[in-house]
């Protein structure tokens, strides 16, 4: 299935954490958004640092969204396939980019052969990604509304009926609102105003942002 234009682009909203007992081996996986490879590095270099004594620290990212898409993983010492590709096979099925996951094991003695290790892993990052925050990046329009007081109310109405956000309002012989839309929503929001104002007002883009963070 095609997304549509406005359609969200998945990232996390913050930092989580899981974990997971296996076979008395510890499973610690932690996810945190990451924008670039290098900013990928440096979280699982803090989440090394952080549990310096643990056997394995298994890394899992996806920089980006669709065709655009870095993608890496590492087993870490872990035999070869066991753990940073199932561990990275979650994250691609998740929908979520600019997601970087780590797990961290401490291991309890008990081997788990290679299916037990798939699973493992697979299941650690699934539990973290189930506690994780979702945000969306999406472009948007940042636009500025000089009306006469009488329709202030309705022009509020008009940026909540289109899925705008006020930033500010500012009162002077007119009255000046800035809101940020998403962009696919924008024009009809443009032309409902031209309606709502038998064509008196109009907005003004100020800003324009391809990957602006909203919270859902």
């Amino acid at each position: 299935m095609t997304d549509r234009p406005d359609s969200p682009l998945l990232i996390p909203a913050a930092e989580a954490r899981a974990e997971l007992r296996v076979s008395n081996s510890r499973f610690i996986a932690t996810a945190a958004p990451v924008f670039t490879v290098e900013a990928a590095r440096g979280f699982i270099s803090r989440v090394r640092a952080e549990f310096p004594d643990a056997t394995h620290h298994v890394p899992a990212y996806v920089i980006g969204h669709g065709a655009t898409t870095i993608a890496h993983c590492h087993d870490d010492g872990e035999p070869a396939g066991t753990a940073g590709r199932p561990a990275l096979a979650v994250v691609q099925g998740s929908g979520l980019g600019d997601v970087a996951v780590v797990v961290t094991r401490y291991f309890g003695g008990t081997k788990l052969g290679t299916g037990g290790l798939v699973r493992a892993y697979g299941d650690a990052v699934k539990e973290v990604l189930a506690v994780l925050p979702r945000a969306a990046k999406v472009a948007t329009v940042t636009a500025m509304v000089e009306a006469p007081y009488a329709l202030l109310e309705r022009l509020r109405l008009l940026v909540a009926g289109h899925g705008g956000l006020a930033l500010g309002e500012e009162f002077a012989a007119e009255v000046t609102l800035t809101a940020r839309f998403r962009a696919a929503r924008y024009p009809a929001f443009a032309a409902a105003l031209q309606e709502l104002s038998q064509g008196s007002v109009e907005a003004v883009v100020v800003e324009t942002d391809e990957a602006t963070i909203m919270p859902l």
